[in-house]
């Protein structure tokens, strides 16, 4: 890997196009090397993830009005959607929105936290879309979601948008049009410019993440996967982008981030260099923000010392600068204390879950999210006495390398009777470092499990079949690569639009 200086460049200095980032992303994406095959098995195993967690939420609101806009524009040479037989193809871009706010809205796929927040496997959608649409291989898939994982995780590292009330999804649109471009075998120049359009139309604020929490929060990446798909279509007939997108006068770090004064380091793989950036990524075993994995976990252990809960006098959460302040009371956001909030909402309250894992010894994440559960009056009350507090070792911790790094933290339950109950951790069981480490054998189990009821067992058997074949897929095969609901399970019909 080699870190790459970025900053702002004034309209009168001379930058190369081989100079900026979007361009040196572009290559990367372009760049031909064999994809391993540790690399495979975890895109196969993401692809299984992505499945269970749409497979649960197919019949919820936001994904029915997804799945309806889809059908407004079917396409014979067009994609899959997610529960609807191989018959019914919808054109690509639609198909990632539809199957892309099916991946998010549980939020219960895979993570990757550095200088900022991401959900790599947002890249999925709209790169298996393409290639269903254009009726591309196994082989070409892999690439293409190799190049996404690749890009967005550098992005990552690199740039701070969250400090900037920038959401993140102005990474994923660079990295799925960088997937797109990898996947369709483009050239550098015509990557290069999709991504820079990509970053431009994605660029929106936190917001979507902020005080009462909308499911708009799972329709945002799948807009920044639709808006790659278009870019990538308007930059193959030859359109040209806002350039240079990253370092212009005008540009996304002058007025978005930190400003003319700020260089930023992005690091990319060499030329010849394999992308790997898929293993640096983990999945969530709740249902819940990424930041909460290790905390359910230490619930869990902790519930059962603690006797009575309404014995408790107060709960403190020790944590890293970005929990206490994007899921903790850090954030001052009462709705986070609101037992009447939505579903998005206390999925990004660490106080509302660590009372629920605390007094149930676990996390569902339907039941655990249900308005009864919320407002019983003795977890209202567990809930409202528990608060965060940033932690300078936890935050060195969040942003350490290797196996220094931690998005865990410290609980001190503080007992009426004067007995404190102490313990930490520092990553979640299912973290690769983590006690018990997600392998191909607990991802299925979790696709089953979520599928459950809903997908019946011969066709989840036939969804992973395809999957352990990922690489020897044909084209034919690659259009199949999605499952089939009965159509009684996909819920009631949506409210009508204007598609």
């Amino acid at each position: 890997m080699k870190l790459h200086t970025v900053r702002t460049y004034k309209s009168a200095e001379p930058l190369a196009r081989e100079d900026q980032l979007a361009w040196k992303l572009a290559a990367v994406a372009t760049d031909p090397v064999a994809v391993e095959a540790d690399v495979i098995e975890m895109i196969g195993n993401r692809i299984i993830d992505n499945a269970a967690v749409a497979a649960a939420s197919v019949a919820r609101g936001p994904i029915r009005s997804a799945r309806a806009q889809a059908l407004g524009h079917q396409a014979a040479r067009g994609a899959a959607v997610f529960g609807l037989p191989p018959d019914v193809k919808v054109s690509p871009e639609w198909a990632a929105w539809a199957n892309g706010v099916a991946v998010r809205e549980l939020d219960f796929h895979d993570t990757f936290l550095a200088a900022d927040y991401s959900h790599p496997g947002d890249n999925i959608p709209p790169i298996l879309a393409v290639a269903q649409a254009k009726g591309l291989d196994g082989a070409a898939l892999v690439r293409g979601i190799a190049a996404g994982y690749e890009i967005q995780v550098d992005l990552v590292k690199g740039l701070c948008l969250h400090e900037h009330k920038i959401d993140h999804i102005a990474h994923l649109g660079p990295s799925a049009a960088g997937g797109i471009g990898a996947l369709l075998g483009l050239s550098t120049e015509v990557t290069y410019q999709a991504i820079q359009q990509a970053l431009h139309v994605t660029t929106t604020t936190r917001q979507s993440r902020k005080g009462e929490i909308s499911t708009w929060k799972a329709y945002a990446p799948a807009f920044a996967g639709k808006m790659a798909i278009e870019a990538v279509d308007r930059a193959m007939r030859g359109e040209g982008a806002p350039s240079p997108a990253y370092e212009g006068e005008d540009g996304f770090i002058a007025w978005l981030l930190s400003g003319p004064a700020h260089s930023y380091q992005v690091p990319l793989p060499e030329p010849g260099e394999p992308k790997r950036a898929i293993l640096d990524t983990y999945t969530k075993e709740y249902s819940a923000e990424y930041q909460s994995q290790a905390l359910i976990d230490l619930a869990k252990r902790m519930g059962p010392k603690v006797g009575d809960f309404g014995d408790v006098e107060s709960i403190l959460i020790k944590t890293s600068h970005h929990t206490h302040y994007v899921i903790g009371t850090g954030a001052s956001d009462p709705q986070k204390m609101d037992p009447k909030a939505s579903r998005e909402t206390l999925d990004h309250s660490i106080m509302y879950i660590f009372a629920v894992a605390l007094q149930d010894g676990g996390w569902h994440h339907a039941r655990s999210y249900a308005p009864e559960r919320a407002q019983r009056p003795d977890t209202v009350d567990l809930w409202h006495k528990i608060s965060t507090e940033e932690d300078p070792a936890w935050t060195a911790r969040y942003h350490a390398k290797g196996s220094d790094k931690a998005f865990g933290g410290k609980v001190i339950i503080k007992m009426k009777d004067g007995r404190s109950i102490v313990d930490e951790l520092g990553v979640a069981d299912a973290h690769p470092a983590g006690a018990r480490p997600f392998a191909r054998p607990q991802y299925i189990e979790k696709f089953r499990t979520l599928a459950e009821g809903i997908v019946e067992r011969a066709e989840q058997d036939r969804f992973i079949g395809l999957v352990e074949r990922l690489p020897l897929l044909s084209a034919a095969e690659v259009a199949q690569l999605n499952f089939i609901v009965p159509a009684e399970r996909l819920g009631a019909a949506a409210p009508a639009g204007i598609f």
